[in-house]
């Protein structure tokens, strides 16, 4: 952390690190208007670590899920696929007998609302011997594809919100087969060349061949994360440095260089848009994002964790906020790092909002 970083960021790096007291290293990238800052505290592990920077990769576990969202977008802006496409014109003619009538759409999938259960059928059985270190390890495409045979929807599709990492990674493979036509495909190549390459996130990909801090659990060291049935639902690392890339470019699509195509600024404006708001609460849900309307501004946010590392990103278009916050330690039951990065994206945001209006 450099000695000219505002005194402002630096207070919310203070805030995050004291809320992430199992961590080695805590990064945030952090806009307020046209201020922006890189801050990062600690090593990239305890007692061998090299010191953290911006550029340092992060498990983000479901912050992937964003990334699938922008891939969903630009793949219907290309015109390879319609948010109402069903299902079942993706899937194999052989698998998921109880699905194929079901209505599920790709737009339910992306709004978690397919009515599919949050894991596929095998996967807690699978995965038990190593549920503190690597549950999804050994669920293999294979074993995803005989659990597509058995799913059952638990609610009719549109009905309920139903958190579902089986749903977005189940989201990841149909689009994988709707762009290359074929089961062998490669879902964190199709990523990576339609979004990642494009917006210049030379730190972000699914590769688990690349340096990365070491992930703490209740201060014992995790490997590295693994999720090769459903890598769009968590296999992303990413920086702090390329989440704030990514939340400038959703904050204002119309300001990315020529060198960005057309159809990833369409799917950066069309991902934000909300598509169905939560009764008695008032919330909405974007493409993935989460949506809290505030007085005069909206706040979209979301987080992501693995067994060693936990991770949050946020921001309001009105206000020109954004805020990413990442930690290598796995999310605490409490959720204290992940509320206080957005409490701290909620003040940023609502000082800011309140100044623009002439408030403050």
């Amino acid at each position: 952390m450099g000695a000219t970083e505002p005194a402002w960021a630096v207070r919310v790096l203070a805030g995050l690190r004291g809320a992430a007291p199992g961590a080695s290293a805590v990064a945030l990238a952090v806009r307020r208007g046209p201020e922006h800052a890189l801050l990062t505290t600690g090593d990239t592990a305890f007692r061998s670590g090299a010191p953290a920077g911006a550029d340092t990769r992060f498990e983000i576990g479901s912050l992937t899920k964003t990334f699938t969202a922008l891939l969903l977008a630009e793949m219907v802006a290309r015109g390879e696929v319609a948010y109402d496409d069903p299902v079942s014109r993706f899937l194999p003619r052989a698998a998921a007998p109880h699905l194929r009538d079901t209505g599920i759409t790709l737009l339910h999938l992306a709004t978690h609302t397919s009515g599919l259960p949050r894991l596929p059928p095998g996967l807690l059985r699978t995965g038990a011997p190593a549920w503190f270190s690597n549950p999804y390890a050994g669920f293999s495409t294979a074993a995803l594809h005989r659990a597509l045979t058995r799913t059952r929807p638990r609610s009719a599709p549109g009905t309920r919100v139903r958190y579902s990492n089986y749903g977005v990674g189940l989201l990841g493979e149909l689009l994988t087969r709707a762009a290359h036509g074929s089961a062998d495909a490669d879902f964190a190549d199709l990523l990576a060349d339609r979004v990642l390459t494009p917006l210049g996130l030379t730190s972000t990909s699914c590769a688990t061949d690349q340096p990365q801090a070491t992930g703490y659990w209740h201060g014992r060291a995790r490997p590295l994360w693994q999720i090769p049935a459903l890598p769009a639902a968590g296999a992303g690392r990413s920086s702090a440095r390329d989440l704030l890339t990514t939340l400038d470019a959703l904050l204002d699509p119309t300001a990315q260089p020529p060198t960005v195509p057309r159809t990833l600024r369409t799917a950066l404006a069309d991902v934000t848009r909300p598509r169905l708001v939560l009764p008695r609460t008032g919330r909405r849900i974007a493409l993935i994002w989460n949506v809290r309307p505030r007085p005069g501004h909206d706040l979209y946010h979301h987080s992501g964790g693995t067994r060693g590392f936990t991770t949050f990103a946020g921001f309001s278009p009105q206000a020109n906020v954004a805020l990413t916050a990442l930690a290598n330690t796995g999310p605490a039951f409490t959720g204290t790092f992940i509320q206080r990065a957005y409490l701290e994206l909620w003040a940023l945001a609502h000082t800011e909002s309140s100044r623009l209006r002439g408030e403050g």
